[in-house]
């Protein structure tokens, strides 16, 4: 198939890398022209300057697949569209929310375009392990692209078969499916996403508590009058050596993971994590992921406390733990702890 692709960062390029080892034919487009040409012959069959020329040198019925970020996604369909015919594909691989996909397909109707969303999961180890499909949209277009999705999926390979499965493999089973109609495989790769929240704060505060294992060590910690001492200092006497401990629990432990491997990965050399700030970014998905919980009274603490925990890291609790020290010094007259410098 030929595949016009927008967006060639890190993860775009990669799949372009990836379907073309697969025998696609991949036309690419970026903002920066010099982007485009660099990887011509490399993750790109051909490249295009402009979304009018990667539209032209498209057979139809055209496939259009977008790798942008999602503040981005309109303004490209905004550029593009006017270039597209009917039964062309657009189909959004980025983390958009579901909700804009079900608008847009909406918006892209009138004209005939399909339109189709896909979570895509793999981030820059796609190329070489796979990216896993979530995807959502009209049952045609979806099955016209079956030959690039396989191409990305990581087959089935790459995981041992579930018990009781058998016969022809499932297109799950080979690392992609259809969700559903529009707004389907972003619901689901946003819920994913939420999970993976959850998943990387427990890992996250598992650790700390281990950090924190010799906090009854002589010395470890200043104490004043306006701070609840450790009661037990000599159960809190454990100098961990973590980076052992994660190696460990890559082996046999029912918590091992790609993301404790990665985890693992980061400790060695450098066991306090010292090129990292603690600041954590949150894309969105967290953040929809918790909308959708309230607005279908689905209890999920773990994954809202998870997201509030990134807004914590950030910084963004800082005003509110004044007003908490404001009230101390008011009701008690406690003097505010002074943070380490």
């Amino acid at each position: 198939m030929h595949v016009g692709l927008v967006g060639l960062g890190r993860m775009g390029a990669n799949m372009a890398r990836r379907w073309r080892r697969n025998g696609h034919t991949v036309i690419g487009y970026a903002r920066t022209a010099a982007s485009v040409d660099a990887l011509v012959n490399d993750a790109l069959d051909t490249g295009a300057h402009s979304l009018e020329d990667l539209v032209a040198q498209l057979p139809a019925p055209r496939v259009l697949w977008l790798m942008v970020p999602a503040a981005s996604v309109d303004a490209t369909l905004a550029e593009l569209v006017p270039h597209l015919a009917a039964g062309d594909i657009v189909i959004d691989g980025g983390n958009s929310w579901y909700r804009d996909d079900i608008r847009r397909a909406r918006e892209l109707a009138p004209a005939g375009i399909h339109y189709v969303d896909c979570g895509t999961s793999g981030g820059v180890f796609g190329l070489e392990r796979g990216y896993c499909l979530m995807v959502g949209g009209p049952d045609e277009a979806v099955a016209t692209l079956d030959p690039i999705l396989r191409a990305l999926a990581p087959g089935v390979a790459s995981a041992p078969r579930t018990p009781g499965r058998e016969g022809t493999p499932s297109t799950a089973e080979e690392g992609y499916l259809h969700c559903g109609p529009v707004g389907a495989g972003h619901f689901v790769k946003m819920v994913h996403n939420g999970i993976e929240y959850g998943v990387m704060a427990a890992y996250a505060e598992g650790f700390n508590i281990l950090h924190h294992a010799d906090a009854g060590v002589a010395g470890h910690r200043e104490i004043n009058a306006e701070t609840s001492p450790l009661s037990d200092p000599e159960l809190y006497q454990y100098e961990l050596n973590l980076p052992e401990i994660a190696e460990l629990w890559r082996r046999g432990s029912v918590v091992a993971s790609w993301l404790l491997d990665l985890t693992a990965e980061a400790m060695v050399g450098d066991p306090g994590l010292d090129r990292f700030g603690g600041v954590v970014a949150d894309s969105g998905e967290g953040r929809w992921t918790s909308i959708a919980a309230i607005d279908t009274s689905t209890p999920a603490p773990v994954l809202t406390t998870a997201l509030y925990s990134r807004f914590t890291s950030r910084g963004e609790e800082t005003y509110g733990n004044k007003v908490l020290s404001a009230m101390r010094w008011g009701f008690g007259g406690h003097a505010e702890l002074k943070k380490d410098t």
